[in-house]
């Protein structure tokens, strides 16, 4: 005899709270095996298809393995002393932009950029602040990761659990499946099953295309020659996974740098906008269809909430798991809108025959 809907909805709803209470407390200690399976989820597929072409499981997971460290030494030795640098150059050379900014301004709205005008106060405590303290914040995020766990057992935990994940996985989802409760299996499978579509579709899609768009906006601006182009693509490939807002974000500080640098050169800024508008053309007509789908189902502003309300308070290990459970909250909501739908409670008496 099942169990009536009232207990278990109190049973799961006592699981759901020791989760938060856990994630609440062992937050910090969690994020290596976080960061772990998420990047076995991440690689699943690939080593599925692996399999698919003869190979056994630790081959693959093997062979994944291989290019990641391959691919992780590449970045290590050529792409991330660069990024640094030129993050630092970028936080120094700020208070020049802004005295720019500011001179600009004061040759056209001289009395708007009177000397004791706040406008023009404002933008010189502005410049002086990026320089004091932009240095201090990049030590901060730094101290604030080494923090959370020893950078080096970070480096050496994150890809153990991977490769442990990946070559268990799906072992490890057979038998989640042999545990679920009988009378709700078929159910659990479906969500679950609505759940990995839509996280395949957004995370491993908008992963790829993050990736594609920076790479494509960095290489883009350093060939027209934009000073600190590696950090604004990576800035904007990053901030891509949150839709519209990589390319307002990137394309807004691109352009502001290019207006400094460039000034006069109208063709030259042209080019820095055209770069953006053609990425916006290509993410939005091929990649983001190709790649993510038309019917994902998590809302922008879903997303940023979910973010926003995961990060204030789990920190850093919520933003990573705010996007599976913003997508597992609007799998259940869409689930329980049909049902209510298909009740009484929805139809009433109005569906019923005239006597």
């Amino acid at each position: 005899m099942a169990l009536p809907a009232r207990d278990q909805l109190k049973y799961w709803g006592v699981a759901a709270a020791v989760f938060a209470v856990v994630l609440w407390f062992l937050g910090d200690v969690l994020l290596p095996f976080v960061l772990g399976g998420a990047i076995a989820y991440f690689l699943d597929p690939v080593a599925d298809r692996l399999e698919k072409m003869g190979l056994s499981r630790v081959t693959a997971t093997l062979i994944i393995t291989v290019v990641c460290i391959l691919a992780f030494v590449i970045l290590l030795l050529l792409v991330i002393p660069a990024l640094v640098d030129q993050a630092v150059d970028l936080f120094n050379v700020a208070p020049t932009v802004f005295g720019n900014l500011r001179d600009f301004l004061i040759a056209r709205f001289p009395d708007i950029m009177d000397v004791e005008s706040p406008l023009r106060q404002s933008l010189v405590s502005v410049g002086e602040t990026i320089q004091a303290r932009g240095g201090e914040l990049l030590n901060t995020v730094l101290s604030s990761a080494a923090g959370i766990i020893n950078i080096v057992m970070l480096f050496v935990i994150v890809p153990v659990v991977s490769v442990y994940l990946l070559l268990d996985w799906d072992r490890m989802v057979s038998r989640i499946d042999e545990l679920l409760p009988r009378d709700h299996a078929p159910t659990i499978r479906r969500l679950a099953a609505d759940i990995d579509r839509t996280l395949a579709s957004f995370i491993r899609g908008m992963g790829t295309v993050c990736i594609i768009l920076g790479t494509y906006y960095a290489v883009a601006l350093m060939m027209i020659g934009l000073q600190f182009g590696l950090v604004v693509g990576f800035v904007a490939g990053l901030v891509t996974f949150i839709p519209y807002l990589g390319a307002l974000i990137g394309g807004a500080l691109a352009i502001g740098l290019a207006l400094f640098q460039f000034w006069g050169d109208w063709v030259s800024i042209a080019l820095v906008a055209g770069v953006f508008v053609l990425g916006q053309v290509i993410e939005g007509n091929v990649l983001t269809p190709k790649l993510v789908g038309s019917s994902v189902g998590l809302h922008p502003v879903w997303l940023i909430l979910a973010l926003s309300v995961f990060g204030t308070l789990f920190g850093f290990v919520g933003m990573l798991v705010a996007v599976p459970v913003a997508a597992a909250i609007g799998v259940v909501a869409r689930f329980a809108a049909d049902q209510y739908k298909s009740s009484r409670l929805y139809r009433g008496l109005s569906d019923q025959d005239p006597e």
